[in-house]
């Protein structure tokens, strides 16, 4: 994980997983920051159908975390929850 956030100066992403961060950083922290210089950067090196398909993923991810922070969840505590009632049905 410490690589992840300090991933512009790590020398275990490859430029184009550099990118790719750049962009979920932009969608998550600062939508502003996706200037035509941005988006030349990611026409250059990813297709339109992928930066969808990423866009939508990070959206998906984000969203979803920021929902169970709604809820105030733990880590874990959710599948444990989903699976008291899976088990609650299974019961005759």
């Amino acid at each position: 994980m410490s690589e992840v956030k300090r991933y512009q100066e790590s020398e275990r992403f490859t430029p184009r997983e550099k990118l790719a961060l750049a962009y979920a950083d932009t969608i998550i922290w600062n939508p502003e920051q996706a200037d035509d210089a941005l988006w030349e950067r990611l026409h250059a090196e990813f297709t339109e159908p992928q930066l969808v398909e990423i866009g939508y993923w990070i959206g998906f991810i984000s969203g979803g975390q920021r929902w169970l922070m709604t809820l105030k969840t733990k880590k874990g505590e959710l599948a444990t929850v989903l699976a008291e009632k899976q088990a609650a049905k299974a019961q005759p």
